[in-house]
């Protein structure tokens, strides 16, 4: 099985293959701001949809949506308001997670969209 990283960089890849196939135009990988990391920045239709992927080869310790907790939601909203405010951007924003399970037999690939809310 593929190292941590490799698993990872291999689950954004076929996150952003299966955005582009899904009408979306990929505007960032990797963005960072302060201490937050954002995935994957996508635009379709005035929606800028902010993408975490988590990839997982195993589902023992939990659906791969569950790793995504309050403090990192925090930071993505933080970092995604300086995107947003610093691109002059005229969008709704709308946070999405791409949940991939990959075995030797098959990739499963869901789109959660409007994953969580941060009021």
């Amino acid at each position: 099985m593929a190292e941590h990283n490799e698993l990872g960089q291999l689950g954004e890849d076929l996150a952003v293959d299966f955005l582009r196939k899904s009408g979306y135009e990929i505007l960032d990988r990797n963005w960072r701001f302060q201490k937050a990391e954002v995935d994957i920045i996508a635009q379709k239709t005035g929606i800028l949809a902010v993408v975490e992927v988590k990839t997982r080869s195993s589902l023992e310790f939990g659906l791969p949506q569950d790793f995504v907790k309050p403090k990192k939601i925090q930071l993505l909203v933080k970092a995604i308001n300086e995107y947003v405010v610093s691109k002059d951007l005229d969008v709704t924003v709308r946070f999405d997670i791409i949940a991939i399970h990959y075995t030797k037999s098959a990739i499963d690939i869901e789109h959660i969209e409007e994953a969580f809310y941060y009021f």
